[in-house]
């Protein structure tokens, strides 16, 4: 079976693997059985090794994934929330391996390692994307799950998957029914907030990165947080590796879209998780609405609890999704 170390480099040469061995080597990061196995199989060139996989579109989009796990277990599908990747599901996709599931989480188009798009960066796309991947990995009874703009991908895709691919679906802090305030949605927020975004992302999308974690998404800026540097450094590297225009694009898609005919369609159950302190995704306008549209829909809701909390929370969160899956 070929390293860790091995695996991770890519087209790598002998010379290669020996240059990068040799300073972890002396760093002490790299044990010496690793750092001569390693440079036993790279005599010849890896070229094709890849860690993620992917899937290509019908236009051609390469989907990045992860898929671990046993490939007759109950598979679980993990959707991100904007501008984010597949890597902030790690708390979940690391403890439900464990617990024996075949766990499966995407980049969503233009976010991660996937393409980086131009076109097709609304919902409708969003959720052909998944059907393609369902299909590629021929997924059925799946369980999906959806955070923030993820959620709104997973009721856009359950309520038009086809006949036994999606046994559950679960909700946390999710943007539907619909985020954008109107005359038919008067409690929701103003026009001018994603606006705001907009212009945020396109004058210094880097800065803007930095802001949003440190601030309102896990809720650092409430008097007493704890606030993890690590957390905040990862998601600004996670919204820095998608695209700037399928990132700018994706604003009007989590914010403008109206998901109310999707909730009334699907007929799996669904479980909303929202915190009560949510200030991304602010809870009576999202989960307290969304609720009384679905026709086997349970709401919990986490007092105190910010949008990040699948994070910040992993602990309870997790436990109470086990609970779910199991039942």
């Amino acid at each position: 079976m070929k390293s860790m170390v091995t695996r991770a480099v890519i087209g790598a040469t002998r010379r290669d693997v020996l240059a990068g061995g040799v300073g972890l080597y002396a760093a002490g990061l790299l044990s010496p059985f690793l750092f001569s196995q390693a440079s036993a199989e790279a005599a010849t060139p890896l070229e094709g090794i890849r860690i993620m996989s992917t899937i290509k579109t019908k236009d051609g989009t390469e989907i990045s994934y992860k898929d671990w796990g046993p490939r007759d277990a109950q598979p679980i599908v993990f959707h991100h929330g904007w501008p984010l990747s597949a890597d902030d599901w790690d708390a979940q996709m690391l403890f439900f391996l464990g617990q024996g599931f075949r766990v499966i989480a995407h980049d969503r188009r233009g976010h991660g390692r996937s393409s980086q798009t131009d076109t097709g960066n609304e919902m409708d796309t969003y959720a052909e994307d998944v059907k393609a991947l369902a299909v590629a990995l021929d997924l059925k009874g799946a369980i999906h799950v959806g955070h923030s703009t993820g959620g709104g991908e997973v009721a856009r895709y359950v309520a038009s998957a086809e006949p036994g691919r999606v046994k559950k679906a679960v909700l946390i802090g999710a943007v539907p029914p619909i985020m954008v305030k109107s005359d038919k949605n008067p409690g929701g927020l103003p026009l001018e907030v994603f606006d705001s975004f907009r212009a945020a992302v396109a004058a210094n999308r880097a800065q803007f990165y930095k802001d949003v974690p440190t601030g309102p998404f896990y809720g650092y800026n409430r008097p007493g947080a704890k606030v993890s540097q690590g957390v905040i450094d990862n998601w600004w590297r996670q919204g820095m590796m998608g695209g700037i225009k399928s990132q700018y694009d994706c604003i009007k898609a989590f914010s403008e879209t109206d998901f109310t005919e999707d909730l009334k369609k699907i007929d799996v159950p669904v479980l909303l998780l929202h915190g009560d302190d949510d200030q991304i995704v602010p809870i009576a306008d999202s989960a307290l609405l969304g609720i009384k549209l679905l026709k086997k829909g349970t709401l919990k809701v986490y007092k105190g609890f910010d949008h990040g909390m699948a994070t910040t929370q992993a602990d309870t969160i997790n436990a109470d999704l086990l609970a779910y899956f199991k039942a």
